[in-house]
Order: structure tokens, then C-alpha cells, then sequence
């Protein structure tokens, strides 16, 4: 295949080597015209350390720094900390879908937590957050190590009837993040990424045994490397006194270089050249490569990782658009700060006019060799008298309301960097101000915090979690399982936010009985909130508790069938006595509504019993009917009141009397007389 790019005329005698140092100067030299001397000062105003260059005025003597600054940036470091690390779970891994064996996902969490807290991961995140807050950027560099892990461990000898006491040493690959300060971090000036940079490389001073170990173990080619010539801008510090034996100025650098020149460093180490990708046939190729002391070639070699990814993590703490380096708190309060100093040391400079004693002398008229000076118990001599020759005097007083305008300035560093510590804001999230008040300054600062968490999350922390995760996988298959997993954080509010949350779930729990179905999961939430040292035992002993005991479950499911079986029971009682109600009911309906026919056959046989022949039947007829009809009507109104009355009334058949025959009358054949026997 052929090449699409010529080889370059200059590049012919050119090394790679060259070329890094090359690219890594000029990338320098863009930094040390726009950042260095910002990021030095921003160093000197977080540490309070003074400096000539940072007064405002040539007549200022005082040299105080207010902490104000240095307030801001422990706080929202500590905030963040504590949003992150503040539930000692800091991150999850989740499996792909579809997976239901969880046992790699939970064994390859719980591995990595252990070997990121062996290599002390959570230190060096707390040294980034620090930096990224100073100087607005926060850098890290992936570093593996193989170490030797050493425990205590016995072993039997002389068949087993002793014990010998001694250590067993493993061979293990760490992972470790080291923080990288500004001043030792290149990158294209032009990215905005360490992924879109055409490079990055890391600048700084080594110890030279380092450098050594490393030759010894064939990482690094085995040439001389002397010390390093010394240069303060690389130092972390520069305002104290610089070592400068023993050590070597390491440039690694991590990007693309020239296929051709990478593949004349391979060639010259004995080793096989780039092979050229059929699919691009790119002039570039992704590195690393090593450089002692400017020019002496350490290391070459294609990327190794598996993944092809850069060892370095950056994150800004607040974006600037369209450039890599961000914006601190620093950055944030400086306008503030400078003021403040620019106050407080005025103000001390005119204390020592107004405070200090100053006399006016007659110099003529003091005698020869006398020291003009004021202390205690001096004696002072004149020729003449001294109320002519000496008078005193002083500047004034000071103004009382610079102690309002130092107040002043203080809060507006707050108010610029978003801090809020122990003073608090004057008005807003103190005393003086209302909850509606203090729950509106508290949602804008946790806001600010959140944006930054945020930031952080997504550019640096799970970016470094999933480097490292994937660099045991190639180098430590053996304790690591290899698969495609997903990391997220498991980062929450910060303290501040918390308190705020815990105090408007304390404030919705005062709202609600203790026995509804949510008033235990805002008590676990409360619990969950807080900053326990047995956090995790309150809530699973909670969890215990919501969950039902089997006997008691069981006990209570015999009561409920008791207590179902009673009340059918009850129900089928109840059934039976309507059913028998409504049977005796039918019972008098039928006898009431017999009773009419009954009155009816005793009126007939009544009025046609022993009637005579003739006119006298007749009229015997007639007054019967008339006194049947006249009784009819009156038991047909006592029948009325017995169906309403009691039922143990008399029915109409048991209280209707006979019909006496008249006196006189014809009885029938074989009737008994009305005589006495």
C-alpha cells in the first residue's frame, strides 16, 4: 500500500525525542504567557504568602492576607469531599441487561474498592479537588506499579508438629492516581480535552532511584542519566529553598507522533516496526513516549492499553468555553480578596501612625550625642525648657467604617465563591433572616455545589474508575473479570444539602401519624441523610423491623379466619331468624285473611238455625241478619287491632262468642233442653 504522506524533508535526521521536547516547549511557552503567572498568585493568595508583586500600593507596609479566600476554597473542597466520599460508597457498577447473575457485578465493585483504598485513591482525589479549586483545573495521571503485597502467614514444618511464623509475598499490578499540579502539565493549546488534545505531557522532577528501579526492570532503556539541571517554574513551591541533587526532569508524553519517527526509535531498540492500519493509513500514531532531562529517549512504544485510552484524567471546576484550563475559586473571589487585603493593610498602616507616641523635637536645643527616642522610663534632656523643645503629636484616628467595609468585602468573597462556613452569610443563612429566608440562600448555594459535583462526576471521577478498572482487567485477569461493565457514581448532596433536606424531611414528618404507610420511609430517610458513624446498622436494623414475623403473620391470619368464621356464623343466625319471622308473618296473614269466611258460615248457619214456618220466619230472618251484620262489623275491627297488637293476643277464632238461639225457639231433633236436670 502506498503512503499518503510524504515523508517530511525535516524529519529525516529528526528523532522523536526531538520532536516531544519540540512540541512540549512551545506548548510551555503558551502556558507561561497566559497561565503561570495568574496561577502563581492564586497559589500565594490560598496559602497566605505574601509577596511584593501582589500590593496595591508602594506605601503599604503591612503584608497580611485575609483567610477569607482560604475559607472559601476548605469549603467548597470539603463540601465536594464530602458529596463524594461522604457515604463511603463512591461509585457502583452496574452489568448489562438481561444478566441475571449479579455475583461478577458485586465481586468486581467490592475488588476495586479494596484496592483503590490500599492505594490510598481517595487521598489523591481530595488533592486534585484541592487543585482544581486553586488554580481552576484538576489533573491526574494513571500510574501502574507492580508491587509486592507482604502478609503474615504460618506454614507447618517437621510434619506438622511445628508452626513457623513468616510472610507471604504476592506479585500484584496497582493502579494509583497521581495528582499533577499546572505547572507541570502540557497540552495543545488548542484542545479543550485531554481526548481532543493532539497530546498531553507531564513535566516534573523525579527522584533518580526512581528512574533507575525502572531501568532495572526493563521498562526503561538501560542509558546514563545524570542529574537535572535545576528550574524553579517545575518546582511545586517557589518561595522556598529548591533541592537540586538527585534528580532527573521526567517528560512523558501520551498522544500521537509520526509513524515514521516512532518507527525509527522501534527500529534502533530491536524491535518490531508500527504495522500501518489498512483502513486509515494515518500518519499518526498513539504512544508513549519517555523523555530524561530533554533529550535523552527513555521510552517508545504504541499505546499498550487495551482500550487505547490516554493515563490521564482532567476535570475544570468551572468550564470556560472554548479553552482546556478552567476557573477555581480562586479565579472566582480574587477581585474580592485583593480589596479586602488592600483594606485590612491600610487600615494597620494608619493604626501604627495613630497608636504609636511621635514627638516633635527643637533639634538645636538637645544636648550633643543624645538619642531622640521614646520608650518607658526614658529620660529625655533639653537645654531649656522641655515643653518648648519636645511636643507631641499624632495623625488623627481612624475611621471606624472600615471595620463596616472589611465586612462588607468579606461577604462579597462569599457571595463570589459560594461558601458558606461557620460565620455564615450576615442576613441570609444566620438567625436574622426567615426560614422561607434561609431555605432560598441554601437552594442557590447547593445549586452551585451540585453544578460542580456534577462536573466532577462525569470528567474525572468515573473516567478514572473505568481507566482503572480496565487496566486490572489487562494487566491483573487473573483476580479481575473481564467483561463490559458500566460505572456509576455513587456521589450524593454535600453536608450543607443534606442539613437542608434532613430539616424539610423532619418539617413533612411533624405533618403526619405514626401510623401511616410513609412515616417509616421518611424516617429512614432521615436516618439516611445524616452523618452517622452507625448509619448503616440504624438502617438495617429498621429494615428488620419493617419486615413481618412469620409467627406473628401467621397467628394474625388464624385470627382473621376466627374471626371471618364467627361473623358467618352470625350471619346464618341472623338468616334463620328473619326466615322464621317471615314464615310466622305469612302464618297470621293466612289466619287474618281467614277469619272473614269463618264469620261468614257462623252468620249463615247462625240466622238459618230454628227458624219457624210463616210470617214469624221471616221476620226472625230479618232481625237475625241485622244483629250477625252488627257483630260481623265489630269483630271485623278487633280483628284489625289483633293483627297489629302483640302476638300474644287472643286470636279473632278463640275471642269471637257464640250466637245464642232466642228464648223460646224451636230447637232442633235430639238438642239439649234449657232446663236443669
Amino acid at each position: 500500500m502506498t503512503d499518503l504522506y510524504e515523508q517530511d524533508p525535516l524529519m529525516v535526521e529528526e528523532t522523536i525525542e526531538d520532536w516531544v521536547i519540540t512540541k512540549c516547549e512551545d506548548w510551555r511557552d503558551y502556558y507561561e504567557s497566559n497561565y503561570e503567572a495568574r496561577f502563581e498568585e492564586y497559589y500565594r493568595l490560598w496559602r497566605g504568602i505574601w509577596d511584593p508583586a501582589d500590593s496595591e500600593r508602594r506605601s503599604e507596609r503591612s503584608r497580611i492576607i485575609s483567610p477569607a479566600l482560604q475559607q472559601a476554597v476548605e469549603s467548597n473542597v470539603a463540601e465536594l469531599e464530602e458529596a463524594t466520599f461522604g457515604r463511603g460508597k463512591w461509585f457502583d457498577v452496574s452489568d448489562n441487561f438481561g444478566d441475571t447473575e449479579k455475583q461478577d457485578v458485586q465481586f468486581l465493585r467490592n475488588k476495586l474498592t479494596e484496592d483503590f483504598e490500599n492505594c490510598m485513591v481517595r487521598k489523591a482525589v481530595a488533592e486534585c479537588l484541592i487543585n482544581a479549586a486553586v488554580f481552576g483545573t484538576g489533573i491526574g495521571e494513571i500510574v501502574i506499579e507492580e508491587m509486592k503485597e507482604m502478609a503474615p502467614a504460618t506454614q507447618p514444618i517437621m510434619d506438622g508438629d511445628l508452626q513457623a511464623v513468616g510472610v507471604n509475598i504476592t506479585d500484584r499490578v496497582k493502579v494509583k492516581l497521581k495528582p499533577v499540579l499546572p505547572q507541570n502539565f502540557l497540552i495543545d493549546p488548542v484542545a479543550t480535552s485531554v481526548e481532543d488534545a493532539m497530546g498531553v505531557a507531564i513535566d516534573e522532577f523525579v527522584s533518580m532511584h526512581q528512574v533507575e528501579l525502572l531501568q532495572e526492570q526493563g521498562v526503561y532503556n538501560d542509558v546514563y542519566v545524570g542529574p537535572a539541571a535545576p528550574d524553579t517554574d517545575l518546582e511545586p513551591d517557589q518561595d522556598i529553598t529548591i533541592y537540586n541533587d538527585d534528580k532527573v526532569r521526567l517528560t512523558k508524553y501520551y498522544g500521537l507522533v509520526p509513524r515514521e519517527l516512532l518507527n525509527s526509535a522501534l527500529s534502533e531498540e530491536d524491535e518490531e516496526e508500527v504495522p500501518e492500519e489498512e483502513d486509515s493509513g494515518s500518519r499518526y500514531v498513539e504512544a508513549v513516549v519517555v523523555i530524561a532531562n530533554g533529550g535523552i529517549l527513555l521510552k517508545a512504544e504504541v499505546n499498550p492499553y487495551m482500550m487505547q485510552d490516554r493515563p490521564v484524567v482532567a476535570f475544570p471546576w468551572d468550564v470556560v468555553p472554548g479553552r482546556f484550563w478552567g476557573r477555581g475559586v480562586c479565579e472566582k473571589g480574587y477581585n474580592s480578596q485583593k480589596a479586602l487585603d488592600t483594606e485590612l493593610r491600610a487600615r494597620i498602616d494608619a493604626l501604627s501612625l495613630t497608636i504609636h507616641p511621635m514627638m516633635a523635637i527643637d533639634a538645636t536645643r538637645l544636648p550633643r550625642g543624645a538619642k531622640p527616642e521614646v520608650r518607658p522610663g526614658k529620660m529625655i534632656l533639653t537645654n531649656g525648657d522641655p515643653r518648648e523643645v519636645l511636643q507631641p503629636f499624632n495623625f488623627g484616628q481612624v475611621n471606624q467604617i472600615t471595620f463596616a467595609q472589611a465586612g462588607a468585602l468579606q461577604q462579597m468573597v462569599q457571595q463570589a465563591t459560594g461558601a458558606v462556613d461557620s460565620a455564615g452569610i450576615a442576613g441570609q443563612v444566620n438567625g436574622e433572616a426567615t426560614a422561607a429566608g434561609i431555605s432560598m440562600s441554601l437552594g442557590a448555594i447547593i445549586k452551585r455545589h451540585k453544578r460542580t459535583l456534577i462536573n466532577f462526576q462525569q470528567s474525572f471521577l468515573l473516567p478514572f474508575v473505568k481507566k482503572a478498572a480496565h487496566r486490572y482487567m489487562q494487566f491483573d485477569p487473573e483476580s479481575y473479570p473481564v467483561a463490559d461493565y458500566k460505572f456509576n457514581a455513587s456521589s450524593t448532596l454535600g453536608i450543607i444539602a443534606r442539613e437542608y433536606e434532613v430539616t424539610q424531611l423532619v418539617q413533612l414528618l411533624q405533618t403526619m401519624q405514626k401510623d401511616s404507610p410513609l412515616y417509616n420511609t421518611l424516617i429512614q430517610s432521615i436516618i439516611d441523610n445524616m452523618n452517622l458513624s452507625n448509619r448503616e446498622e440504624l438502617l438495617a436494623a429498621m429494615q428488620k423491623a419493617m419486615q413481618p414475623n412469620p409467627q406473628a403473620q401467621q397467628m394474625q391470619q388464624q385470627a382473621q379466619q376466627v374471626q371471618m368464621q364467627f361473623q358467618q356464623s352470625q350471619t346464618a343466625a341472623l338468616s334463620a331468624q328473619a326466615q322464621e319471622s317471615q314464615a310466622r308473618a305469612q302464618k297470621l296473614t293466612a289466619e287474618a285473611q281467614a277469619v272473614p269466611q269463618e264469620l261468614e258460615i257462623d252468620r249463615i248457619n247462625a240466622v238459618t238455625r230454628n227458624l219457624k214456618e210463616g210470617d214469624a220466619e221471616d221476620k226472625e230472618f230479618e232481625r237475625r241478619m241485622k244483629v250477625a251484620e252488627t257483630l260481623l262489623k265489630e269483630k271485623q275491627i278487633e280483628g284489625k287491632n289483633n293483627v297489629n297488637g302483640p302476638r300474644t293476643a287472643l286470636t279473632p277464632t278463640e275471642s269471637q262468642p257464640r250466637v245464642q238461639p232466642p228464648m223460646g225457639a224451636p230447637r232442633p231433633f235430639g238438642a239439649p233442653t234449657g232446663g236443669t236436670q
